[in-house]
């Protein structure tokens, strides 16, 4: 059974709703320009606090990893990203990010075990990673799309095949694909000697806009990244341990513009929304191929 909040307190469309780690708790935000926080109890709910600052519509709200303490992110049209953190029962904002200069369109966390790092996709054509160490916050930030930067997600922090490998996999490996308006999707990877990300891969293939992309998170036997396009299908990339950067797409063709496409937490299934109002959750099969497993259009 799905539960259903009537009243979401919301004056305005809901542009994002993400639970954290352990279900309880749900970040909502909105074009109000506000972000509001439920506690989740079986089937029960209680909005316990509203966050306010952003000028603009707030596009995405993202968990960070527990480890690091109670915290979320936020991101909006007035080009800012805002870190909130919960401690004693109260929400305080304790760092904005205001180096973009257009919408900042998507948030993501990278896997705990890189460290805490939030990956920041904005319509200025920039990515920017914003680093929390030794108690403070540093950013890079760098040109991905020329004209806009849709999506990203990072890769799995083990290497692809390493669960099933004899050899002794290396250590954790920061990664990111990005989703443009330029039709490509870029893979990004960092470079401990400069100090930098650099593009591993230019993905072609994609005849309109990119808006979004998901890095799968298993790490069996090869690497999954999924881009929805406006031009109405998903590829499903997929690489493997042995050629890393050679990745070969496979097309999913839909009836109408694919605005988001999410795997499931052991990367094997993946959900796809579109502009038809339908879900379709996707399973490879035996022989390489993806199939429907089931649509959702309530």
């Amino acid at each position: 059974m799905a539960q259903v909040i009537p009243n979401s307190g919301h004056e305005d469309m809901i542009h994002d709703a993400v639970l954290d780690y352990y279900g309880r708790r749900l970040a909502t935000c909105s074009s109000d320009k506000t972000i509001k926080i439920f506690e989740i109890e079986g089937e029960n709910h209680r909005l316990t606090e509203t966050l306010r600052g952003h000028e603009g519509a707030v596009w995405c709200v993202s968990w960070a990893h527990p480890k690091y303490g109670c915290i979320l992110a936020s991101s909006s049209f007035d080009g800012r990203v805002f870190i909130w953190r919960e401690a004693n029962n109260s929400w305080a904002r304790i760092f904005a990010f205001t180096g973009h200069t257009a919408s900042v369109n998507l948030l993501s966390w990278s896997p705990h075990e890189s460290g805490c790092l939030l990956a920041c996709a904005s319509s200025d054509g920039n990515v920017s990673v914003l680093e929390f160490a030794d108690n403070s916050w540093s950013h890079q930030i760098f040109p991905a799309h020329g004209i806009g930067v849709n999506a990203v997600s990072w890769a799995p922090a083990g290497v692809a095949g390493s669960l099933v490998s004899a050899k002794p996999a290396p250590g954790t490996v920061r990664r990111f694909v990005t989703g443009g308006s330029d039709n490509l999707v870029k893979i990004w990877e960092w470079s401990p000697d400069t100090k930098t990300y650099t593009t591993q891969a230019t993905l072609r293939g994609h005849t309109d806009w990119v808006r979004d992309v998901a890095w799968s998170p298993s790490t069996l036997s090869r690497s999954y990244i999924a881009s929805a396009s406006q031009d109405k299908s998903v590829r499903i990339w997929t690489a493997t341990p042995a050629a890393p950067n050679e990745w070969t797409s496979t097309v999913l063709n839909f009836e109408a513009v694919v605005w988001r496409a999410s795997w499931s937490l052991s990367g094997n299934v993946l959900a796809v929304s579109g502009g038809d109002g339908k879900v379709t959750l996707w399973k490879e099969n035996l022989k390489g191929g993806w199939e429907v497993v089931r649509e959702i259009t309530e």
